[in-house]
């Protein structure tokens, strides 16, 4: 314990604190892993790097031992260095000064000859009862070990959310795509995870599809699974939520988004994504696909384009494609009839472990005994082992005994399941358990769960105070919520510092099935769409300035939700509020790269036999020409545009309008046969009209055109002067996007010319912006012009570094822009002629980077501190 003439030294944070002791140089992999799996739960990783040194600081060190609540030890081969006068290393020092009733996760590197004196520390370690350990083979292992083991221990000690963390709700794609870790405990699943990872491991089969009917636990078993099969799969596991995706369309744009890749209509998303796929060892956790099925054949089309990456697939139906293998989820073991009520008995059970350790969460008091024995497994024998069932009866367990659970279920669980006889025999059991759930409730309890039906994922409670205007439970919403979640019928999160809630696909498809007996399905939905409707009002104005950088992450974790909204208006034939809801959000579906799901709603809407307003034809043909203006440029296109131009001018929609019409002569620059000088009137008379109507983030993106027509005509110069305005309006009204696209357009032509100086403080400059954003295409396109400076300067090793780390980017998300790659390429080349092993060595440790490292290495000192909490997310 510190004296109390000792000072305190604090670590920077007020959440659960893992205190990492390892070596330091030889372990920096090792360490970067559990760094991110401690920071994947949204705990604190006490990591000061000065363990193990000479002279360790050891009050430092002992403070923050004292201030951490868990302790991980990870060895290799090394003991540590023994500073003079010690007689011990700091790595073991550490490890003795972790209080005793503290938990210690300690795991050995295999295939390792250690020191001596470490395989002594390991021997004590292994007599020590608050000590776990176990081996690992790489840091991605190492990095999945941790994060299991720290969510039993939050289960286990800390007892705190029993929801699980869904990370992403910034535009951060790296962020929406990783494997959520669950909070409680998993039970019974061991058979069923090394099955299905040795399915994987194999790789006889593209695709593993886990089919079982609601509740039966297939999200969790393909969650556990891919953690566990993280070490077959070095270059990432990406996790694809389906359940809110209904649109076969959209299954596309929605694994894209989940890899990183922004559909931006520039190229084909399905070529981005075999680009980002090629070569690469990838495992896709697809959840819920029955939403899409009929989009199954588009798997098909991408493991022929990507033999290296593998699916993993959670459906209620099999999917019935080449290259599926069926892996049928089976319940958890419930006690046979007629079993002895023992206690030895239920201890045997799986379906009664689930039980008691759910019940102890919500009664801590809770414990199996004899007596209470038979109960928890009549309850579970009931249940037929389903886990959602057995969870929500264990949340009784704080009212109720065993036994009064198990009279109840005896009482409700006959009549409800005669109730849905046209359902196989499972699901009958599942739903009959959610109305029994439910009909413990009080009356404005139930309404408020059903209501919450129209929710898309996650939600905020000021969502739901909006939509509980004018209902039954308005008056009763944080309590009514309360109860929810005490019943787990509601789940609790945080993101970045957030509370969300959100519900089961399962719990919302019950809630939304009440609805529309209730005949308020309608009703519900248009209210959910008015809400987000005036959120996108509120928050759309600000993308174009100084509140974008705050607008965005905003609008991300309302993402499923604003897409429900738009499914919602066009549902109920509210046409042309669907078009404005699109339109307004015109900014964030660019910088973010999903114009893919709105072509689909805006070719439904076109679709319709049904009037809608000029600018509501407008806005949908906008977006639906829009890819078309990359991939497919022609005069029909140039010709589209210009009457979109027309359609919105005559609606009164002059900034439209104008945005329009800056489109179209963007187009003519596409055109395989440009008219230059007609493309060059238009674009300079687009932004006059957008300077006429105030919108300085398209007259902005417009200058950006014009330099490269300038350039194209070779007149670097005239370039320079329009990229140079549009980098000025961009920083004077705070659009850091717009920043960085005409910083990196400006910074190419600067290298060009041999400004290097210059050019490097421009891309500096955009790389800082495009880390803020999460825009990770704007961070390759900033290491690439940081690479042509080293290059410029004869750094070949930082020169090979920053292009190889940009190249690794570039290749995941899928994009190859010849145009930007040219210019740091021919510089690249030179200084590689000149310097090939230094080029070389550079190249191999910039594949090795993070996104963070690299950016890191890449920003100057000052620079690099500022953006360290952006990067703390990547």
């Amino acid at each position: 314990m510190i004296g109390v003439t000792e000072p305190v030294i604090r670590t920077p944070d007020q959440r659960i604190r893992v205190f990492v002791s390892s070596t330091l140089r030889e372990l920096a992999e090792e360490r970067r892993a559990a760094r991110a799996a401690i920071e994947g739960l949204r705990l604190a990783p006490v990591m000061f790097e000065l363990g193990a040194r000479p002279h360790p600081p050891r009050a430092l060190y002992r403070s923050y031992l004292a201030q951490s609540d868990v302790f991980v030890g990870i060895y290799g081969a090394s003991y540590g260095w023994v500073a003079p006068g010690e007689d011990i290393s700091g790595l073991e020092d550490e490890y003795r000064l972790a209080p005793p009733d503290m938990p210690k996760l300690i795991y050995l590197k295999s295939d390792v000859v250690r020191e001596p004196r470490l395989e002594e520390l390991i021997d004590r370690i292994r007599s020590d009862d608050t000590a776990a350990y176990l081996s690992f083979d790489t840091p991605e292992a190492l990095g999945a070990r941790i994060a299991n083991d720290l969510a039993t221990i939050l289960a286990e000690r800390f007892d705190q959310s029993r929801a699980r963390e869904a990370d992403t709700p910034t535009p951060s794609a790296s962020l929406v795509a990783r494997v959520p870790v669950p909070y409680t405990r998993t039970i019974g699943r061991e058979g069923d995870i090394a099955a299905v990872r040795r399915l994987l491991e194999r790789g006889e089969d593209r695709v593993v599809s886990l089919i079982g009917p609601g509740g039966i636990g297939k999200s969790r078993l393909a969650i556990e699974t891919a953690l566990a099969a993280a070490d077959l799969f070095p270059d990432g596991t990406y996790f694809v939520a389906l359940e809110n995706v209904l649109e076969p369309g959209l299954l596309l744009p929605t694994i894209a988004y989940a890899l990183g890749i922004r559909d931006n209509g520039e190229a084909a998303l399905e070529e981005r994504l075999s680009l980002a796929l090629a070569g690469r060892r990838v495992l896709l956790v697809l959840d819920n696909f029955e939403q899409v099925v009929e989009a199954a054949p588009v798997l098909v089309r991408l493991f022929t384009v990507a033999p290296l990456a593998s699916f993993l697939v959670t459906s209620r139906i099999v999917l019935r494609i080449r290259g599926e293998r069926v892996y049928e989820v089976p319940a958890l073991v419930a006690p046979a009839d007629g079993a002895p009520a023992t206690l030895d008995r239920a201890a045997q059970s799986s379906a009664c472990a689930l039980f008691v350790d759910r019940a102890t969460a919500a009664s801590p008091g809770f414990a199996l005994t004899a007596e209470n024995a038979g109960a928890v497994m009549d309850i579970c024998r009931r249940l037929e082992g389903l886990p959602l069932a057995i969870e929500l009866a264990a949340a009784k367990a704080r009212m109720l005994t065993p036994q009064s659970i198990a009279e109840r279920l005896g009482r409700s669980l006959p009549l409800l399941t005669a109730a849905v006889r046209d359902l196989p025999e499972r699901h009958r059991t599942m739903r009959a358990t959610l109305e029994w759930s439910v009909s413990l409730l009080t009356p404005p309890q139930r309404a408020m769960l059903e209501d919450l039906g129209v929710f898309a994922e996650r939600f905020t409670v000021d969502a739901v105070e909006a939509l509980g205007e004018g209902r039954t439970w308005e008056g009763e919403i944080l309590d009514g919520l309360a109860a929810l979640v005490d019943a787990s019928l509601v789940k609790q999160a945080h993101i970045d510092g957030r509370g969300v809630l959100s519900l089961l696909a399962i719990v919302r498809e019950y809630a939304m099935g009440r609805l529309k007996e209730r005949g308020e399905a309608d009703r519900m939905r248009a209210a959910h769409a008015d809400y987000y409707h005036r959120l996108v009002e509120r928050l759309a104005p600000e993308l174009r300035g100084t509140g974008q950088a705050a607008a965005l992450p905003e609008l991300g974790l309302q993402l499923a939700n604003l897409r429900a909204a738009i499914r919602h208006l066009v549902y109920t034939g509210r046409l042309d509020d669907a078009a404005d809801f699109a339109w307004r959000m015109l900014i964030y579906w660019w910088i973010m790269g999903l114009f893919g799901g709105v072509r689909v709603w805006m070719l439904e809407l076109l679709g319709r036999d049904e009037p809608i307003a000029q600018r509501s034809r407008a806005a949908a043909w906008f977006f639906a020409l829009w890819g078309e203006l990359w991939q497919r440029p022609a005069q029909e296109v140039v010709a589209g545009l210009g009457e979109v131009a027309r359609l919105f001018a005559e609606s009164g929609d002059e900034d439209a309008s104008a945005m329009a019409f800056a489109a179209r002569a963007t187009a003519r620059v596409q055109l395989p046969d440009p008219d230059i000088d007609l493309a060059e009137r238009e674009l300079r008379d687009a932004v006059d009209r957008l300077e006429r109507v105030g919108n300085s983030w398209a007259e902005a993106i417009t200058r950006v055109s014009l330099g490269r027509v300038a350039w194209l005509r070779g007149s670097i110069d005239d370039a320079l002067a329009h990229l140079e305005r549009a980098s000025e309006i961009a920083q004077t009204h705070g659009d850091r996007f717009t920043l960085s696209i005409a910083g990196n357009q400006r910074g190419r032509l600067l290298i060009v010319r041999g400004a290097i100086d210059e050019a490097e403080e421009v891309f500096v400059t955009t790389l800082a912006q495009s880390v803020r954003l999460h825009h990770e295409e704007g961070v390759a396109y900033g290491l690439e012009g940081l690479c042509a400076v080293a290059a410029a300067r004869d750094d070949a090793e930082r020169a090979g570094e920053l292009s190889a780390a940009a190249a690794a980017i570039r290749h995941r998300v899928g994009v190859f822009d010849v145009e930007a790659f040219t210019v740091h390429a021919l510089s690249l080349d030179e200084v590689r002629a000149r310097h090939p092993d230094r080029v070389a060595r550079g190249e191999e440790h910039g594949r090795t980077l993070t996104i963070a490292e690299a950016v890191s290495r890449a920003l100057p000192a000052d620079q690099a501190a500022e953006a360290e909490n952006a990067l703390a997310h990547w």
